[in-house]
């Protein structure tokens, strides 16, 4: 590709959106070429109060189609957070018409919707991707230095976590995550894809050997058919006794943390998935040890702190800006990478296993 920079555009003015127009703007390899939206009105909204931020030159387009934007020679890729319930269609359509997809999580409502988008997007030569900012963090290479170290952690035991914000009454009444057309995966899909990814990324992607759930409470809309996970919990459970457990819930408050333990010690993130506003993120190291002498029983606190220079919101090195130059850079390169859309997939195969467990009062499901 001779561009530049990538070209980039966005298939609705989803909320989520305004964080990744920010992210491209500094990510020095993209610009915004055009904004879809179901009313062209809605889509000029959008970009005015983005552009009131920060500015692209020449400003995007407003577009009041999906159509009109997959159309058009000028944009190279498009990023889509529109409803799961609704996304494999445009994920399809987009490849189809020759764009690299960047999409929003859950990828689909179950891993068939999924395999089908990667298939599209192989079938074009087109790059996929999910849009799991965590995965372009700084500080994952520094954990995974000090997984690896055999001495901070030792021989890996136990993965677990939780992701969980307190939603409001109105968010149960008229958000899209409490529709089971829209986001029929719910919690499980919108915040334990992040819990599920963590776990298989500590694991280097091997899937786990079974895989129990449950559900705790769920929701639904007054025009939804049916209802989504609200609170859900699951157990993951790898070759050599390695097992994970998560927690994600809409109705319980804003906590993002994951623990890595082992052997010899553990390591704690705070702030896994989105990081606390700063310069820098991090994680913690604790080898602590039980002091016995005599009658004296002294557990001794011994916790480092591990630090990457990296900021956490939007800056040139945070890691959404990070996610959009890394794709970006493959588009313009024209190579694909396709361990991406592997780990997609294998996410979404968690979540699917961990739903039927659920539904069936937990039972534990074997994954092949």
């Amino acid at each position: 590709m001779s561009n530049r920079v990538c070209r980039w555009g966005i298939l609705s003015a989803a909320h989520i959106a305004r964080k990744n127009w920010l992210a491209i703007k500094n990510s020095e390899n993209a610009v915004i070429t055009a904004v879809a939206s179901r009313s062209v009105e809605k889509a000029q909204q959008f970009i005015d109060e983005c552009q009131a931020h920060s500015s692209f030159d020449p400003k995007p387009v407003a577009l009041g189609s999906y159509e009109e934007l997959l159309k058009r020679p000028d944009i190279d890729a498009v990023y889509i957070p529109i409803p799961t319930g609704l996304r494999k269609e445009w994920v399809i359509r987009a490849a189809d018409a020759g764009k690299h997809v960047l999409a929003e999580k859950p990828v689909g409502s179950d891993a068939g919707e999924v395999a089908e988008m990667i298939a599209a997007c192989k079938t074009n030569n087109v790059q996929f991707m999910d849009g799991v900012m965590f995965m372009h963090s700084l500080r994952l290479n520094k954990l995974r230095e000090t997984l690896n170290d055999g001495q901070s952690v030792g021989q890996l035991r136990r993965i677990t976590s939780q992701f969980s914000f307190n939603g409001t009454e109105e968010f149960a009444k008229s958000n899209i995550r409490a529709s089971g057309e829209l986001e029929p995966l719910g919690c499980l899909g919108d915040l334990g894809w992040y819990n599920i990814r963590f776990a298989l990324w500590v694991m280097n992607y091997q899937m786990p050997l079974r895989v129990s759930g449950r559900m705790l409470t769920e929701a639904r809309r007054a025009d939804s058919q049916s209802a989504v996970p609200t609170e859900f919990s699951g157990e993951l459970f790898f070759a050599d006794g390695v097992s994970s457990s998560f927690y994600c819930s809409f109705i319980t408050e804003t906590q993002q943390w994951a623990n890595v333990s082992g052997t010899k010690g553990y390591v704690d993130v705070k702030d896994f998935v989105v990081p606390y506003y700063g310069n820098e993120t991090a994680f913690t190291v604790t080898n602590g040890c039980l002091n016995q002498k005599s009658c004296d029983f002294n557990m001794e606190d011994h916790t480092r702190r591990v630090a990457v220079p990296e900021y956490s919101n939007g800056w040139s090195n945070s890691q959404e800006t990070n996610l959009f130059r890394n794709f970006s850079h493959l588009v313009l390169s024209g190579k694909h990478d396709f361990v991406w859309s592997d780990i997609a997939l294998k996410t979404q195969k968690v979540i699917d296993a961990c739903l039927a467990s659920a539904r069936d009062h937990g039972k534990l499901i074997e994954l092949s």
